[in-house]
């Protein structure tokens, strides 16, 4: 039944089980909603355990309690989560500042939530899909830094940059196993974490001439790319870094006019 309706909807998740690390809010909680609508079944990881239970039962998935900054809580969770087929990498912080007077106490924060701990994840969940013998999807959600450089973002820059590179890398290691592992590059998306940074006038105009659509994304508008690298539908498809943002990172607006 799971093999003939991935012949007639290549899209579908059904049957597949999802673990999405970084899914209490944002980004995360969109992709997971979108794979529950797809069919999959859905594991949301965390450190706000008492909020996950509560989406948990909304998606009808399960919570596990995750903190991406210790390798004994990802060891943990993951062995709660069991076998997954799916491996969403979400989990992710920021620190603006100029790079010359960057906190040492920030880098190494920035580091152990952006990188190491999806390492770790990514190291233990993916020797488990090579061991099954079923293949798998890993999909990390990147960043515009993945692609490009913008102030004030150094650090953020070093992990999203080594986030980009570490999936090429596996999708080459890990193709022989049939792991597909992709990366999505999202551009200015608007959530918790930047929603101060886009109420003045002056980035919001800033935006109408950075890129061919001038509107702030929505987590939603990550989530249908997300679903697809998930399903059947992309298994010819590996070691992307793929942009959703709006046209960011290949488009401008200038105000030259030819009729005048």
């Amino acid at each position: 039944m799971q093999c003939e309706n991935s012949r007639l909807n290549p899209f579908s998740l059904v049957g597949k089980t999802a673990l999405v690390a970084g899914s209490s809010r944002g980004i995360g909680l969109a992709i997971a909603r979108a794979m529950r609508d797809a069919g999959a079944d859905v594991i949301l990881a965390a450190r706000s355990k008492d909020k996950l239970d509560v989406l948990a039962a909304e998606l009808g998935g399960r919570a596990v309690q995750m903190d991406v900054k210790s390798p004994e809580s990802i060891r943990a969770a993951a062995k709660e989560a069991g076998d997954v087929d799916i491996l969403v990498n979400v989990a992710g912080t920021n620190v603006r500042s100029r790079f010359e007077k960057f906190p040492d106490e920030d880098y190494e924060h920035v580091l152990a939530t952006n990188l190491h701990g999806i390492v770790k994840l990514t190291q233990i969940v993916g020797r488990r899909m090579i061991e099954r013998g079923r293949g798998g999807k890993v999909i990390s959600i990147g960043s515009l830094l993945t692609l490009v450089g913008l102030p004030y973002m150094s650090v953020y820059s070093i992990t999203k940059g080594a986030i980009g590179q570490l999936t090429k890398t596996l999708a080459a290691e890990w193709g022989e196993f049939n792991i597909q592992v992709n990366c999505i590059a999202p551009g200015f998306i608007l959530t918790d974490f930047n929603r101060s940074m886009w109420k003045t006038d002056a980035m919001r105009e800033w935006l109408k001439g950075a890129q061919a659509n001038s509107k702030l994304g929505k987590p939603e508008d990550v989530a249908p790319l997300a679903v697809f690298l998930a399903s059947p539908g992309s298994d010819y498809i590996t070691g992307q870094v793929i942009a959703v943002d709006g046209g960011y990172s290949t488009t401008a607006h200038w105000p030259f006019d030819p009729s005048q």
